[in-house]
């Protein structure tokens, strides 16, 4: 289904990366499952394949009737955040990043995706990734937090070359702080610096979780390199089953 959004809201995420917000025009609410993405069409060439770019949502999905915020980050239920970083050479990022101020009319269908969390989470939840492929992420983790749904852990872990590169940092730290369950690490590949595993994503969960367990599921999202190497060493190189794999590529 196609709809008419309306930026309302530009904020710098990172030097690379910025945060839209969108509001769906003549929606009170725009309902979506934490995880999912929708597709833009985009200004910027004649053909579709030209045209259409996905971006995952941010943001929460909007609270039923009843629901008792149990944090303040929430936006009106009919707008939804996207996190996007810049590519050199991309003609989709140079426009929104340089023609598409606040106010600007930008046309996208969906919710669509499947890279969503069961009805009842019943394993433990390692969610790996690197740049904004922390963005599904992000949704669920406010989703489970917001509306209380049971979980038997969860754990964050981001992969950037430098610290100014962790998307949402003070955001997931007090959150570890008032989630019970919740843990969040930072992998850093190009900088060395305190508080901060200096690396890439696969040492820490190669070293958290060597010893496997039936009971736990890993959601990974981000660059296909970083998404290849995952795979092959949780399934070929740690013996998780295939079923525990899940993930999303960007790019």
């Amino acid at each position: 289904m196609w709809h008419n959004g309306i930026i309302r809201k530009i904020e710098d995420a990172s030097p690379t990366t910025k945060r839209f917000w969108l509001e769906v025009e003549g929606a009170e609410r725009f309902d979506f499952k934490a995880g999912q993405f929708i597709t833009m069409d985009l200004p910027i060439g004649e053909r579709r394949n030209q045209r259409w770019r996905s971006y995952s949502i941010a943001s929460a999905p909007p609270f039923s009737e009843g629901v008792t915020l149990s944090h303040p980050l929430t936006i009106a239920p009919n707008q939804l955040e996207l996190c996007i970083v810049h590519l050199d050479g991309g003609l989709a990022t140079n426009w929104l990043f340089n023609e598409a101020p606040i106010g600007t009319a930008i046309k996208f269908k969906g919710p669509d995706g499947n890279f969503v969390l069961p009805a009842t989470i019943e394993h433990e939840l390692v969610m790996v990734c690197t740049g904004t492929g922390v963005a599904p992420f992000r949704s669920m983790i406010w989703d489970i937090f917001h509306r209380k749904i049971p979980h038997k852990g969860i754990h964050l872990i981001f992969g950037t070359r430098t610290a100014v590169g962790a998307l949402y940092q003070k955001e997931f730290e007090e959150l570890a702080e008032k989630m019970p369950g919740f843990r969040y690490s930072v992998a850093l590949s190009r900088e060395e610096k305190a508080g901060y595993h200096h690396g890439y994503v696969h040492d820490i969960y190669q070293t958290a979780y060597a010893e496997k367990r039936p009971d736990r599921t890993f959601y990974l999202c981000g660059w296909t390199m970083m998404v290849d190497d995952a795979v092959a060493n949780l399934i070929m190189g740690m013996g998780y089953e295939r079923g525990q794999v899940k993930y999303e590529l960007y790019g």
